[in-house]
C-alpha cells in the first residue's frame, strides 16, 4: 500500500509539472540617468544619451539678424 501510494504521488508530481510550460521573457527594463538613460530587454540593450539643452537666442550682426545657438 506504501509503494503504490509513493508511486501515485510520483505520477501526480510529474503530471503537474508537464502541464505548466516554461515560458520566454519579455520584460524589459529601463532606466533614466542623469547624463544618459538605457534599456535592457532579452534581446540586448541600448543606452541613449539626453540631448543637450540649446539656448538660443538672437542678436545683430552688421545689420544682420542671426541666431546664435550656444
Amino acid at each position: 500500500m506504501r509503494s503504490f501510494l509513493m508511486m501515485v504521488a510520483a505520477v501526480l508530481a510529474f503530471g503537474t509539472t508537464m502541464t505548466f510550460e516554461a515560458t520566454d521573457a519579455n520584460a524589459v527594463v529601463c532606466a533614466r540617468g542623469v547624463y544618459r538613460a538605457g534599456c535592457a530587454g532579452y534581446r540586448g540593450a541600448a543606452v541613449v544619451r539626453r540631448p543637450v539643452a540649446v539656448a538660443c537666442r538672437t542678436v545683430w550682426v552688421n545689420g544682420v539678424r542671426v541666431r546664435r545657438c550656444y
